[in-house]
């Protein structure tokens, strides 16, 4: 309730009387429901939940502040009317980034006005309270432990996919809710594309392996990315791992609230180009996770966020040489006063299996 009462007192300012929350994310975060069959509406007066038959039980379970309003594809628009009407509703924000046009045309047939108020309702979701960095922390908990036995089980001759699926599997087994999003693992070569899609290639020695993956905990996504060799690598892996390595601490080292998005990125693109590399560094240096895999604030040339505590950013400089190999390495962080908490506990020397 005190996350609805903050969004209710952001109302006056944003001169909407309501919000109608469309997005998982948002449902999750203000109410407790786990679901995406689902519509949330905050008045002035109360909070209600917007579902059908198969989840009222779940909703009245997991959103106990709420009222659970029964709903079919066919009784949307006139239940919401009638509450909207009830708490004298005039104008509604809505979720404009979050909805589809159809969606949109929908919600139309209300006698109320529509607000867009995308940014409103998402930006209390910036900074983590300490409920929400320990359910970050479990995420990440699990994808060191699940990461550690992957890299007992994963052997030269294993596919890209069998990879992937072997990792997946001991996500769950550590209590995973599911993938953060769907596994990266690039080989060889394929690692030069930094959101390789898992293929039939054959893990093979004298590989570099770059591994992005995740867990969830309560809806909370962990991000890690490790980069491991196989057999005998080259000289010039290791050489372009450690220049990743040291982009990568250096960003740590400089951590702390008030940094710039733009100056994170700018302190691991330095250090990547003073030895040559700087083209092939192509990406943004981190985002925030949370609630989704990728939310504010970014760390990028472009970026115009200043970190503060509280908010979460991951550090992931890379070196993609195509036709190679590449390198990434990713921590999952959270901004303090004076430095950081590092979520991710598995080792940055590179492994050899």
């Amino acid at each position: 309730m005190n996350r609805i009462s903050k969004l209710r007192a952001a109302f006056a300012q944003n001169s909407v009387d309501a919000a109608l929350i469309t997005s998982y994310e948002n449902m999750l975060y203000y109410s407790g429901f786990k679901c995406a069959e689902a519509y949330l509406l905050i008045t002035g007066k109360d909070a209600y939940i917007f579902t059908d038959f198969r989840y009222t039980i779940q909703a009245r379970d997991e959103a106990r502040e709420c009222r659970v309003i029964e709903i079919s594809n066919d009784t949307l628009i006139a239940r919401l009317q009638e509450v909207l009407s009830a708490d004298g509703v005039r104008t509604c924000g809505f979720e404009e980034e979050k909805l589809t046009v159809s969606q949109f045309r929908e919600f139309e047939a209300l006698s109320v006005e529509l607000k867009p108020l995308s940014r409103t309702i998402s930006s209390f979701r910036l900074f983590k309270d300490a409920d929400e960095i320990e359910n970050l922390r479990i995420a990440q908990s699990m994808a060191d432990k699940a990461f550690g036995q992957f890299l007992e089980r994963v052997r030269p001759g294993m596919t890209e996919v069998e990879a992937a699926a072997e990792l997946d599997y001991l996500c769950r087994l550590q209590g995973s809710e599911g993938p953060s999003f769907d596994t990266i693992i690039g080989s060889g070569p394929n690692g030069a594309m930094c959101h390789a899609i898992p293929g039939q290639r054959k893990l093979a020695d004298g590989d570099l392996v770059v591994v992005d993956f995740g867990c969830v905990y309560n809806g909370y996504h962990s991000d890690m990315t490790r980069t491991f060799g196989i057999g005998k690598v080259s000289d010039k892996c290791r050489r372009i791992y450690d220049i990743v390595l040291e982009a990568q601490l250096k960003v740590l080292d400089s951590l702390r609230s008030g940094i710039s998005g733009k100056e994170m990125d700018r302190i691991a693109r330095n250090c990547i180009a003073s030895y040559g590399f700087g083209e092939c560094f192509g990406h943004g240096l981190g985002h925030g996770f949370g609630l989704e895999i990728h939310e504010k604030p970014r760390a990028s040339r472009l970026s115009e966020d200043t970190l503060l505590s509280g908010m979460t950013i991951t550090d992931e400089p890379g070196i993609y040489l195509e036709g190679e190999f590449g390198v990434r390495i990713e921590d999952d962080l959270v901004v303090t006063d004076d430095g950081y908490i590092n979520l991710a506990n598995t080792t940055k020397k590179l492994i050899i299996i």
